[in-house]
């Protein structure tokens, strides 16, 4: 039925708008302060969808331990880093750097959890990190200045934030997916693991530096942003992908669920009203060739 296949592509969307949905008030706010206010709100968003689907009593002590220690990997440092680079390159440039996470997935998956794919499956993923891949590198023509594509700050820096953030969060779904592989809920999971990194993140405001402090006054236009970034690209991202590591494969659903740079081109074409360029929509037909090979494999 595809399960995992569907819910890693739900998840890819929900980061595509998410992603851009984010960049405004990571920017005004700062990484730290964006990502700690946006976690405590979507704990309280999955903790009530987690008592509502009775998903809480899923979790055991040895399985919420393995599940916290993935959070603090993947979420405290992982996310913070990825919010670190958002502002520095924008919404498509670090989703593409972030998507790098797949391939790693794939080759930890292997050395540390014995997963073996499938021929066609395995070219459907090399297709689709290389149209990724295409998509950044010829994703952008020269006339274009929209404030989502601008760099700001060395390049260097927005990049290996990026590339860290990746690194983390594949580190994250090998340390997760026996857990979710045993049958807890991906509601409850979800709520955990945000919870355990809104705790960490407020802990941060014990830290006497600008980094950690709010760059501007939080508005209530502010907060909404917030929270609507947080409830599509976390909340539903995060859920959607918890379940899809639940029925598939870890380098199978990291690759298809870093898919979210291609879903967001015809977002970014009418939000900034720049058509990307041709490389772009030539990385994404491998794309969707990619994902065509994975769904007849």
């Amino acid at each position: 039925m595809y399960i995992a296949e569907f819910s890693a592509l739900a998840a890819a969307l929900c980061w595509s708008f998410g992603g851009l949905l984010a960049t405004h008030p990571a920017r005004a706010l700062g990484a730290v302060t964006f990502n700690r206010l946006r976690m405590i709100l979507v704990f309280f968003m999955l903790a009530v969808m987690g008592l509502v689907t009775g998903g809480w009593w899923t979790l055991t002590l040895p399985r919420s331990a393995v599940l916290m220690v993935s959070a603090m990997i993947g979420i405290f440092i992982g996310d913070t880093c990825f919010y670190a680079s958002l502002r520095r390159l924008g919404p498509r440039r670090t989703g593409i750097l972030f998507a790098t996470n797949a391939p790693m997935t794939v080759i930890m998956g292997y050395f540390i959890l014995g997963e073996r794919l499938p021929a066609g499956t395995t070219l459907g993923c090399v297709l689709i990190m290389v149209g990724v891949l295409l998509a950044v590198f010829f994703g952008t023509t020269t006339a274009q200045r929209h404030h989502f594509e601008e760099v700001r700050g060395p390049l260097v820096v927005g990049v290996g934030l990026g590339v860290f953030a990746a690194l983390c969060q594949a580190t994250s779904v090998i340390i997760v997916r026996p857990v979710l592989a045993s049958g807890v809920d991906a509601v409850a999971a979800s709520a955990l693991r945000v919870g355990t990194a809104a705790v960490a993140l407020s802990g941060t405001l014990l830290l006497q530096t600008g980094a950690v402090r709010p760059q501007v006054e939080l508005t209530g236009r502010l907060l909404g942003q917030v929270a609507l970034s947080g409830l599509v690209g976390m909340a539903l991202g995060m859920t959607f992908l918890l379940y899809a590591l639940a029925h598939g494969p870890a380098g199978l659903v990291s690759t298809l669920s870093a898919t979210s740079p291609i879903l967001i081109l015809p977002v970014l074409w009418v939000a900034t009203r720049e058509r990307p360029a041709a490389g772009a929509w030539f990385g994404a037909l491998l794309a969707v060739i990619g994902v065509a090979f994975i769904f007849n494999s």
